[in-house]
């Protein structure tokens, strides 16, 4: 069994793949528009203005893939009540990749040793996605 995050984004979710490619070195595997999908939505189902929004995509972070789209309901739930959480191999990387990741964000506990990792904090990113950052050692 494995379990994949699946971010859903309010129109952004290109421009917050690309930061994840920067910031994180995440592979694009897949992306589909919503305007390329084989088979047409139904009647209202997505707003017309939706056609080169993302329908599908997946990206690779690591050994992890994190799928995401652009949501077509409108109605995307602000996140809560997760985090993506992100180990690095050592307090540099993690400084990084927090560092790299906190870009227009709001940092939520900075980066900081902590009894269980030399280096540990949290953020929200950009598009609002909560993130930890731990170095493992």
């Amino acid at each position: 069994m494995q379990i994949q995050p699946y971010l859903f984004f309010n129109g952004s979710c290109e421009h917050a793949l690309r930061f994840y490619q920067q910031a994180l070195g995440a592979k694009l595997e897949m992306l589909m528009r919503y305007k390329d999908s084989p088979e047409p939505p139904p009647p209202g189902r997505v707003p017309a203005d939706y056609g080169d929004k993302v329908m599908h995509a997946s990206v690779r972070i690591g050994d992890s893939v994190v799928m995401a789209a652009d949501d077509c309901t409108g109605g995307s739930p602000k996140p809560q009540g997760y985090a993506l959480s992100v180990s690095s191999g050592d307090a540099a990387e993690a400084k990084r990749t927090f560092d790299a990741l906190a870009q227009g964000g709001e940092v939520m506990m900075p980066l900081a040793k902590t009894f269980w990792s030399p280096a540990f904090g949290m953020l929200r990113d950009r598009f609002g996605v909560h993130w930890m950052v731990s170095a493992a050692h």
